[in-house]
C-alpha cells in the first residue's frame, strides 16, 4: 500500500477531467461482459494524472464489487484487488497513479459518497466518473464528480461532505494534451 499513497497528486481543486477514448471502451466492454440485462453497475479505478487543476484519465481497471439492491449501504468493494491490479499497472508504466474511480450510472447512487470516501485512502482528491452506457442522448455520456466538505457556520454542526459536478469533462484530444481546448 506504499506504492499507492507516495502518488504525486495536484491539491488544486480540479477544473477539468479529460477522459481517454480506450477508457471508456474499456469500461463499457467490462459492462456488457459482467453486467448487460441486470439492474446491475460496474465499478473500477481511473488511472492517469493530476496537474493544475486538470485530472487526465489514460487508463482504468474494473474492480470485484457487489452491493445489496434492497439496501444500498452494505456494499463491497474488493481493495485487496485493487491494491494487487494497481501494484502490476506501476510495473507497466510508473507515471500512472490512482486519480478517482468510475461507476457505470447514469446517475449518482446512494452509497457512492461511502465509495468514494474509500478512495481517499488512495488518492487526496479522488474523482468519480459516471459513465451512462446505455445513453438516450447524444454528446459525452460521462459526468465526472467530486467532494467539496461544506463547513457549518454554527460551531456546533459538523461539516459534511457532499459529492459535486466537475465543471468540465472533456474528451481526450491531443490538443487537450497541451493545455487547449479543441
Amino acid at each position: 500500500m506504499d506504492v499507492i499513497k507516495t502518488q504525486q497528486i495536484s491539491s488544486r481543486p480540479i477544473e477539468k477531467v479529460i477522459v481517454h477514448p480506450l477508457v471508456l471502451l474499456s469500461i463499457v466492454d467490462n459492462y456488457n461482459r459482467v453486467a448487460k440485462d441486470t439492474r446491475k453497475r460496474v465499478i473500477g479505478v481511473l488511472l492517469g494524472t493530476s496537474f493544475k487543476g486538470t485530472v487526465d484519465v489514460t487508463n482504468s481497471y474494473a474492480v470485484p464489487f457487489e452491493e445489496d439492491e434492497k439496501d444500498p449501504s452494505i456494499w463491497f468493494l474488493d481493495h485487496n484487488y485493487h491494491e494487487s491490479m494497481f501494484s502490476m499497472f506501476k510495473r507497466i508504466n510508473a507515471k500512472e497513479h490512482v486519480v478517482g474511480w468510475y461507476s457505470t450510472g447514469p446517475k449518482l447512487r446512494e452509497n457512492d459518497l461511502d465509495i468514494h470516501r474509500l478512495f481517499h485512502n488512495y488518492v487526496p482528491n479522488p474523482v468519480l466518473v459516471i459513465i451512462d452506457v446505455q445513453p438516450k442522448e447524444l454528446g459525452i455520456p460521462t459526468k465526472a464528480y467530486y467532494d467539496v466538505e461544506e463547513v457549518k457556520e454554527n460551531a456546533t454542526q459538523k461539516s459534511q461532505k457532499d459529492i459535486t459536478l466537475v465543471v468540465k469533462i472533456t474528451p481526450f484530444s491531443p490538443a487537450n494534451r497541451s493545455g487547449t481546448l479543441a
